[in-house]
């Protein structure tokens, strides 16, 4: 009986997802898939779909859109540097955070209806 491994050539959504640190959970990566978060190349992928590699996976999650190239196979959660060889990133840069936040001195009580308004303007309320 050989002892070698054998190379992987698909592996289920769900757990590539969970493989490369996508999503916490396995179970959390199945919700998402189920729910239509998870596109295997540009169509909806139920969690049991079969990744291989060259595939394209876009993956809307807490921390935003990512989209993924897979380039190497792996039902195995590891160490983040190791997840990251799973992949290629093309996620696209996250929006630029607004920094006209509005700022009240302090002891000025709370504010007016009037200043309410423009702080709700400002936030795009």
């Amino acid at each position: 009986m050989s002892t070698t491994p054998v190379e992987m050539t698909e592996v289920r959504l769900d757990k590539w997802l969970w493989a490369a640190r996508c999503f916490k959970t396995r179970s959390v990566a199945a919700e998402a898939c189920d729910a239509g978060h998870v596109k295997l190349n540009a169509n909806s992928a139920k969690p049991s779909k079969l990744v291989r590699k060259g595939d394209r996976i876009e993956a809307r999650t807490e921390g935003g859109l990512r989209v993924f190239e897979v380039v190497a196979l792996s039902d195995r959660r590891g160490p983040a540097d190791q997840a990251r060889t799973l992949y290629v990133d093309h996620s696209p840069p996250p929006p630029p955070r607004d920094d006209t936040m509005v700022v009240r001195d302090r002891g000025t009580g709370r504010p007016s209806k009037r200043e309410l308004r423009q702080i709700q303007k400002l936030r795009g309320y």
